[in-house]
């Protein structure tokens, strides 16, 4: 077993000798999440363990969005080393948007199980309580928990209770407990994820039975009907449910960076709400023909614009063999003195955060999601794979903090750059545009508020930290 240089597993004398144990899933959105996670227990005076593999240990730390390094540094990393993996590169072309590249480096996960039993054991031993906090993606991994006396088990859902509830709904075969009109048209997991990715998730499933509540990074103020659906007895058994997000940190755009991205530079030069900011996450790879439409649909719309123009990560990121993606001829010329092209790391949250953002054109990973309803930008969407068609459907036709820049029926089909242009357009220079950026900046308002003393983000953290400590 190896762990980092700064772990201590004896003498705790914090909350009671209660020491806190995550195990995060190794993607992107997921390994934030839970990091974001460990920074607000951490803030509480627990000793907090992060554990995974070397290279997703880093992976996280370095992209670290927004987070105080002073409260990184509380933070105990155990850096397993990885077994051997394929990093592949990602296919752009794929008929199925679903990141397949990335499989094998979650089937090795598989081999954690072993080292993070060692570690839980050797924690346990010296602590009255273990809590492990665990994303649902790694229950094989932590299923040794259940045999320590002193420990308990609680999963991190890194989507909202709006998606995990109604695909529990539909698994125990639609029980009539939901009189909801959005159920009707709700999208199918077909397309979503791949076969493989199914078995690996059944894997998981199976070892999903003994942990003692569930937490979502989502609030009440959002998702509290299917916050309440959740808890209940046929979809969750005794689990006690929490909702403590945000869990970002949401004071961003008060802090001032030593060394700006350039990108925020150049926001700072623009009018406010007249940005949109257009990014797919870490795990969407885009074709040729996709790219040189969507470059064509924002020179036409004519909106000011900051676009990420990355490849999907690999397995492994700091593998530097990457897809450099090329734009139409010409196209940085012409729209130079309204659009932004970046092509390394973005720090999204201070895009969103920045008075100038006006509109974010995502793929509606539950991440992204969070963070613009926090940020108060309504989003234009675009999904790709995995729950984003569920979430695409919660943004437009629950919440009603966007509208849908391409329609998820339509996947496969060409992109079009004129439909590009005209959706742009909608969201950032129309009545409706303006009605749904109204919705928004309400909403980021209420959840920035949530977290403050006596909100409802505060209370439920608190009533989960109560819970654990007792």
């Amino acid at each position: 077993m190896a762990t980092n240089n700064n772990n201590h597993v004896t003498n705790f004398k914090k909350q009671d000798n209660i020491s806190i144990i995550i195990v995060p899933f190794p993607a992107q959105g997921h390994l934030n999440q839970l990091l974001q996670l460990s920074c607000l227990i951490s803030s509480h005076n627990f000793p907090v363990h992060y554990i995974g593999f070397s290279i997703h240990n880093r992976q996280a730390k370095v992209r670290a969005n927004g987070l105080d390094p002073l409260e990184l540094s509380r933070i105990h990393f155990h850096d397993i080393p990885p077994p051997e993996f394929a990093s592949p590169l990602p296919n752009p072309n794929a008929s199925m948007k679903f990141p397949e590249h990335l499989q094998p480096s979650w089937d090795a996960t598989l081999a954690l199980r072993g080292p993070v039993a060692e570690i839980l054991q050797e924690i346990a031993s010296n602590s009255r309580k273990i809590i492990l906090v665990h994303d649902p993606l790694m229950a094989y991994v932590i299923q040794d928990a259940q045999n320590i006396p002193n420990a308990e088990t609680y999963i991190f859902n890194c989507i909202p209770a709006f998606t995990v509830s109604l695909s529990r709904w539909e698994e125990k075969g639609k029980p009539s407990m939901i009189d909801d009109e959005i159920t009707k048209n709700l999208p199918s997991w077909e397309g979503c994820l791949t076969e493989e990715m199914f078995k690996f998730a059944i894997k998981q499933v199976e070892h999903c039975n003994f942990q003692a509540g569930e937490i979502f990074n989502s609030s009440r103020l959002i998702d509290g009907v299917y916050l309440d659906l959740m808890a209940r007895e046929e979809l969750s058994g005794t689990r006690k449910i929490w909702a403590i997000g945000p869990i970002l940190p949401v004071k961003i755009s008060n802090q001032e960076p030593v060394r700006k991205h350039y990108c925020l530079e150049w926001l700072g030069k623009q009018p406010e709400n007249s940005v949109i900011y257009v990014a797919f996450g870490t795990m969407t790879s885009v074709s040729e023909e996709e790219v040189s439409e969507l470059a064509i649909g924002l020179e036409q719309s004519k909106q000011r614009f900051i676009w990420v123009l990355r490849d999907a990560d690999k397995g492994n990121i700091f593998d530097k063999d990457v897809r450099k993606i090329e734009l139409p001829e010409g196209f940085e010329e012409r729209v130079q003195d309204y659009g932004i092209i970046v092509r390394d790391w973005a720090p999204q949250l201070e895009i969103l955060a920045h008075k100038s953002t006006g509109g974010f054109m995502s793929h509606c990973g539950w991440n992204s999601c969070i963070e613009s309803f926090t940020m108060g930008v309504p989003i234009a969407a675009w999904p790709m794979h995995s729950d984003q068609a569920m979430n695409t459907v919660y943004i437009t036709q629950v919440l009603k903090v966007g509208l849908v820049a391409r329609e998820w029926a339509q996947r496969e089909e060409p992109v079009e750059a004129g439909a590009i242009a005209k959706n742009v357009q909608r969201l950032m220079e129309s009545p409706e545009g303006d009605e749904i950026r109204k919705k928004a900046e309400e909403l980021g308002d209420a959840l920035r508020k949530s977290i403050d003393e006596g909100g409802v983000a505060r209370m439920e953290s608190d009533s989960f930290i109560a819970h654990i400590t007792k």
